[in-house]
């Protein structure tokens, strides 16, 4: 089941909005370019940004979301009729001989039972072709970034075009280690009405990523910071070993 910040179509239709800086997607476009990947799978990619971004240079994408409100806004946007989408989980996907997939922002965390996390983890494998390559980010436990999630620290009033003011916040309401429950609240002031999105996270230490990936065959070519939020990420960098 898809959150409904993403499920619940006046909530997707702002997302994007909300949080226009994606300055967390360069890593992942660099990697794209620097290992010159052609066909990219893009697992959870809600809106479309970054499937739209490889797109634009000429990368065939595969876009998947179970939510079909992030779906539909992806295809409304310029140039989505170069993108395959596909409402679903990762159970949905054909055959495909993918140079690289892909989970940004909140996506791994956010698959929180473990049977689905190696599901998720079984089905890039299939989809890569021999040495392809599979990248995502997590939060690191203590850095414990939870504890910022607030509405002192969260809250604002964002005036968005034909749609008017909105005002949002976030608070944690439970943390059931490793899970963290959070709730987004958004009030529209154009008719009043306020709407609540619940989402949980699942912290995973590097060694247990790492353990998860090696029990899928992948080899764990590197794990890195994320750019743009040095000491706070996991990035993971993840190969499927040649054939032979």
């Amino acid at each position: 089941m898809a959150d409904e910040c993403f499920g619940h179509p006046r909530l997707a239709a702002i997302y994007d909005p909300l949080d226009p800086d994606r300055s967390d997607l360069d890593a992942y476009v660099h990697l794209a370019e620097e290992t010159e990947a052609r066909r990219v799978l893009d697992i959870g990619c809600g809106t479309g940004v970054f499937a739209l971004l490889l797109a634009d240079r000429g990368i065939e994408v595969v876009g998947i979301d179970p939510a079909e409100a992030s779906i539909e806004v992806a295809q409304g946007k310029p140039g989505s009729e170069r993108v395959r989408w596909i409402c679903g989980d990762v159970s949905a996907l054909p055959a495909l001989q993918v140079d690289l997939a892909t989970m940004t922002a909140n996506v791994a965390q956010a698959i929180v039972d473990p049977k689905v996390w190696q599901q998720t983890l079984g089905r890039a494998y299939e989809s890569l072709r021999s040495g392809g390559r599979l990248m995502f980010e997590t939060r690191k436990p203590a850095r414990r970034a939870w504890e910022e999630w607030n509405r002192e620290d969260s809250h604002h009033v964002t005036d968005i075009p034909s749609v008017g003011a909105v005002e949002s916040w976030v608070e944690v309401t439970d943390v059931s280690w490793p899970l963290v429950t959070f709730r987004w609240t958004y009030v529209f002031a154009a008719d009043g009405q306020v709407l609540t999105s619940d989402s949980t996270l699942r912290f995973r230490e590097r060694e247990e990523v790492e353990a998860d990936l090696l029990a899928q065959g992948f080899v764990v070519d590197d794990v890195r910071e994320a750019p743009d939020r040095p000491g706070r990420e996991f990035v993971f960098l993840a190969r499927r070993p040649e054939a032979g």
